[in-house]
């Protein structure tokens, strides 16, 4: 089973409960008003102040996973056993 990544909310929306917090709203205020989570107010807010941007994250760990270590390894046998290897039934 693949599992899949959530889809960032919108930019228009990060845009808006910042938008509503700097116009002296609280955060939950905001989060009502959007019908959204007081996190998710308060991940924007952060986000704002630590990166001067609302864009979203890149998901997921690129370039991190388990096999990260192996991975010239693994492509050499997968390389080596394309060539003289016979299939396994």
């Amino acid at each position: 089973m693949e599992s899949k990544m959530g889809k960032p909310h919108p930019f228009e929306l990060r845009v808006r409960a910042v938008a509503l917090v700097e116009q002296d709203n609280t955060h939950t205020e905001a989060a009502r008003r959007l019908c959204v989570s007081i996190k998710f107010v308060n991940d924007m807010v952060r986000l704002k102040r630590e990166t001067g941007s609302l864009s979203p994250k890149v998901q997921g760990n690129p370039g991190r996973g388990k096999l990260t270590g192996v991975k010239d390894w693994v492509a050499g046998r997968i390389a080596g056993c394309s060539r003289n290897c016979r299939a396994v039934v």
